[in-house]
């Protein structure tokens, strides 16, 4: 990490389907070794898939399973005097779109469904509908921190 300034941020090149930023950070974190149109053909399968099933629009969809996923409080790790509290601290906007997309990917390659497509559909349905692994996930973060209200006084 550089101590001189801040890595500024790159702009991010939209989908060419869709022309949403947010789905071509999706694609990217999706990605394995470089293989962009591996990535591209499941997130635009899982797309097909959401829009066969629910009939609606699936760009939407995936927006308001992000946005369900997207955690609001997380806690951090601060060493006072010898002793390690767990510090409730709140989440700014881009590290929460970057986790809850991590969350989404993490709990699609979890499921048993038979392909990623299956899977990746799946879960942003179960996540636009309040369900599944990814929203327990952020429910798990936000109780954790609630559990460590009493340390808030340690923030930074």
């Amino acid at each position: 990490m550089s101590r001189r300034h801040r890595a500024e941020k790159r702009e991010v090149i939209p989908d060419p389907k869709f022309k949403d930023v947010v789905v071509s950070k999706f694609m990217s974190c999706l990605m394995y070794d470089g293989k962009r149109s591996l990535a591209e053909s499941i997130v635009y399968g899982a797309f097909d898939q959401i829009e066969s099933k629910s009939g609606g629009e699936p760009v939407k969809i995936f927006h308001d399973a992000l946005e369900n996923v997207r955690p609001n409080l997380e806690v951090r790790s601060r060493r006072v005097g010898g002793a390690t509290y767990q510090v409730p601290v709140e989440v700014r906007s881009d590290r929460a779109q970057a986790l809850a997309i991590r969350w989404l990917i993490d709990s699609s390659r979890k499921r048993s469904e038979r392909t990623m497509v299956g899977r990746l559909s799946a879960e942003l349905m179960d996540a636009a509908n309040n369900r599944g692994n990814a929203v327990k996930k952020r429910e798990d973060t936000h109780k954790m921190a609630e559990a460590n209200r009493a340390f808030a006084h340690y923030r930074w």
